[in-house]
Order: C-alpha cells, then sequence, then structure tokens
C-alpha cells in the first residue's frame, strides 16, 4: 500500500486534514483518489468539510473517538455535521488562540496542550475529548499539535524535544514517545502526518527512512 499522500497537491497533510480512529475530516474538494487511500490505510469514515469556512481544516479542529474541540469561529452548520457523525461531543475552545489542531495534541487517553491555554480551555478540551489534559512543550514549541502526532499506540515528535519533555510526555500518554522528521527533514510531525491505531499516511516528500521511523514509533512494525 501507498503510505504517501497529498491533499491538493500539498504533502502537509496534517495542516489540511484530521484523523481519529473513527473518522478523517478533509476538505472540501479533496479527490476521491485521496478521499480512497484515507480510507484504506486507516480504516475510517472521511468526511468533506470545512471549518469556519477554511480548507485548513487540519490546523482548525482537534479530536479523537470521543469528540472534537473546534476553533470558536466554526459556523454552525459544520458543528452540526460534526454532530451528525455519531455519539461524539463538538465543543469551541473559549480563547483566542483558534488554531486547535495547531495546539492540541491528543489520542483517546490523554492531551497536551499550548502552556498558554488558559483553564475554561484546558477543561474544555479535557471535558470534549474526555482525557487527562496537560500543558506542555515539543522542542520548547508550544504550538504541540504541529510539534508531534498521538495515537493509541505511540507518540512521534520533532527531533529538538528536550529528555524533560520526554518525561512529560511519557508520563501523560502513558506510551513510548520516539522522534522523526516528514516530508524530506521536517521536524513538524504534525503538520506531515495522519496517524491512528489502524495505519498511518505521511505526505508525499517522506524518504525511505522517515517512513520506516514512523512505523518504528508507532507500532506498524
Amino acid at each position: 500500500m501507498d503510505r504517501k499522500l497529498t491533499i491538493g497537491s500539498s504533502p502537509v497533510l496534517g495542516v489540511f486534514a484530521t484523523v481519529t480512529d473513527d473518522v478523517a475530516l478533509v476538505p472540501i474538494g479533496t479527490s476521491r483518489v485521496a478521499t480512497e487511500q484515507i480510507e484504506d490505510a486507516l480504516r475510517v469514515r472521511v468526511m468533506q468539510t470545512a471549518i469556519a469556512g477554511s480548507f485548513v481544516v487540519g490546523s482548525l479542529v482537534c479530536g479523537n473517538c470521543s469528540g472534537f474541540v473546534v476553533s470558536k469561529y466554526v459556523y454552525a452548520e459544520e458543528t452540526r455535521a460534526l454532530q451528525e457523525l455519531g455519539d461524539v461531543n463538538v465543543q469551541v475552545i473559549p480563547d483566542v488562540m483558534t488554531a486547535v489542531g495547531n495546539i492540541v495534541l491528543a489520542n483517546d487517553t490523554a492531551a497536551v496542550v499550548h502552556p498558554g491555554l488558559p483553564d475554561r480551555a484546558v477543561k474544555a478540551v479535557a471535558d470534549t475529548l474526555q482525557v487527562d489534559v496537560r500543558r506542555a512543550t515539543i522542542a520548547g514549541l508550544r504550538t504541540v499539535g504541529m510539534a508531534g502526532v498521538a495515537t493509541n499506540k505511540g507518540v512521534l515528535v520533532h527531533p529538538g524535544v528536550s529528555d524533560s519533555e520526554v518525561d512529560v510526555l511519557e508520563d501523560v500518554f502513558d506510551l513510548p514517545v520516539d522522534i522523526g522528521t516528514v516530508n524530506f527533514g521536517s521536524p513538524l510531525i504534525g503538520s506531515g502526518l495522519l496517524a491512528n491505531s489502524a495505519g498511518y499516511l505521511a505526505g508525499a516528500d517522506t524518504t525511505g527512512p522517515e517512513l520506516g521511523r514512523i512505523e518504528d514509533a508507532l507500532g506498524f512494525i
């Protein structure tokens, strides 16, 4: 199976799409070929949507099997479409930081968030996703959602992550944490990788050694 993908001719998959163990959210207009590849590789339903009228869906929403947290600028009809996916919670982040996919890194049991996220926003993440939440950085970056990917099997993060940051991530997620890159050396793992418990897809510029590291870290070997 081909593990490389573009969305809208771009290899930065995590900017445009996001995935849980149940569903992938992709921009309206995503090609049928890309949609079928996502369905096959990740074993999910694919829903085409916009968030706040934008096609950068992956930057504006973060979810797991319990729900989705979204930009406070989300449109009512977009929220209704997410709620129609099934028994999931949908909640806006009550804060000026609206690029939710960039500032939240989550799986089905835990999440880390931007250190500047206020208490009420942290509570919204915890209640909606039904997870334990910790404020953290990855490689000194506050945009933890772009600096890593977390599945229920493992966590892959920016190669500049410090030992103390790894300790926090391992404590929060109770999973092994490894480092890697995507798209021929980009350290922003979350920008170029879609992954869940069933599989993964990486940006089209990702090299063979990078794919090997992804497979090892996320338990696909």
